[in-house]
């Protein structure tokens, strides 16, 4: 099939809810990527921060394999070895206590929704149930993750959401201090990635969590695009110096197979009790078994990812050009603030240039290469940015 035939029998059979390119991938190798046509790619994108280990990498592939071969699924009735081991794992890395596993982002903040509320419900009675968000935060697209989701354009249309949520400034500490007796917890991203890759500044996230503290509200982080050495360490809010209650996590952890879940420090780890949330494919064993693979390998990788960032910024900032305002961002994820161009045509122009990126707001081109890439990939896509960016500006 071409990337015609198969666009046109996804057409005819695929609800219409993605604005896609015009082409269909078939093939991915390290940090490359094929279409139905046979054109190559860069891949900077990693399909949105999952395959943080690039496509096709043997270990990865042999963990899969193998558990395949083994076991596929049981539900959560019973007990799993990958499962046991990922959650060991988990908590190992960030001193938190215990896991639950999920299939996606939203589904995991779906969880950790239910655990803030679930412990002031206990403690406090039912009249402390709002959960303070940000505004250019994205939280999912499930009705409850949408009114956590701070940027009203992806609320439009489905409306009633859920009730319980309210959205102030990011890095207003005001604001923040201002809230009332309502609250039992605040949820936040250290880098806001759909909402154009804005980092957090330290002594905010700081100050916050010492009035998480004080009132016994919940510091909830959403590390959905941020974990996995995404921005250099194990998890986004390692850069600074707090210790959340909840911790949600997905896209690259398991290398391209859907898990997620979150993670409870130890005052929430008999929050939630049988009954009171559950899945029936989190925790499948090789999505698991794929997860443990993906932690053994980025073991090796992680040193290197902030060096990486930094040099694709710096070299993007040498380019000089006018069209170029700002980068942002850390490790690697990186948010490229054009001026005067919309961020979409350029990724499209950039795909006809043979690399895959991303774009977030109405103004970044955003990177999100995978972890394990090797300079000779990084040059490569960064002389196709060039090359895109210097045409335009003219």
């Amino acid at each position: 099939m071409s990337n015609l035939v198969v666009k046109q029998l996804s057409d005819n059979h695929i609800l219409p809810t993605y604005g896609r390119y015009p082409i269909a991938f078939v093939k991915g190798q390290g940090c490359r990527l094929w279409d139905a046509d046979g054109k190559e790619y860069i891949d900077f994108m990693s399909g949105i921060g999952v395959t943080s280990i690039g496509h096709g990498h043997p270990v990865w592939v042999k963990a899969i394999t193998d558990q395949a071969q083994e076991l596929a699924h049981v539900s959560n009735l019973f007990y799993t070895v990958p499962a046991a081991k990922l959650a060991e794992r988990l908590t190992k890395l960030t001193g938190l206590h215990g896991a639950f596993f999920s299939n996606s982002g939203a589904e995991a903040n779906e969880g950790l929704i239910k655990v803030a509320r679930k412990y002031s419900s206990d403690k406090y009675g039912s009249n402390r149930a709002t959960i303070i968000t940000l505004e250019g935060s994205f939280h999912g697209r499930t009705i409850t993750t949408l009114a956590a989701t701070g940027q009203d354009k992806f609320h439009q249309h489905f409306h009633p959401l859920t009730q319980g949520f309210r959205h102030i400034p990011a890095g207003d500490l005001a604001a923040l201090e201002a809230q009332g007796s309502d609250v039992c917890a605040l949820l936040i991203e250290p880098i806001q990635g759909e909402g154009g890759v804005m980092p957090l500044d330290t002594d905010y996230v700081l100050a916050a969590a010492k009035i998480c503290r004080e009132r016994d509200w919940l510091l909830l982080v959403d590390e959905v695009q941020t974990g996995f050495g995404r921005t250099g360490k194990w998890f986004g809010y390692q850069h600074f110096d707090i210790q959340p209650d909840v911790v949600s996590f997905a896209k690259g952890i398991a290398g391209g197979v859907p898990l997620g879940g979150f993670l409870v420090g130890e005052k929430l780890s008999r929050t939630l009790n049988p009954g009171d949330h559950a899945t029936t494919y989190g925790g499948n064993p090789i999505c698991t078994a794929a997860a443990l693979s993906v932690l053994d390998i980025l073991e090796e990788s992680l040193p290197g990812v902030e060096e990486k960032g930094k040099y694709i910024s710096t070299k993007i900032s040498e380019m000089n050009l006018p069209i170029l305002e700002e980068i942002r961002g850390r490790g690697l994820m990186i948010g490229i603030k054009i001026k005067n161009h919309p961020p979409a045509m350029i990724n499209a122009k950039l795909l006809d240039a043979g690399l895959a990126a991303l774009t977030a707001g109405t103004d970044i081109l955003r990177l999100l290469p995978p972890l394990v890439i090797e300079k000779n990939d990084i040059d490569e896509g960064l002389k196709i940015i060039h090359n895109i960016l210097s045409k335009i500006d003219e």
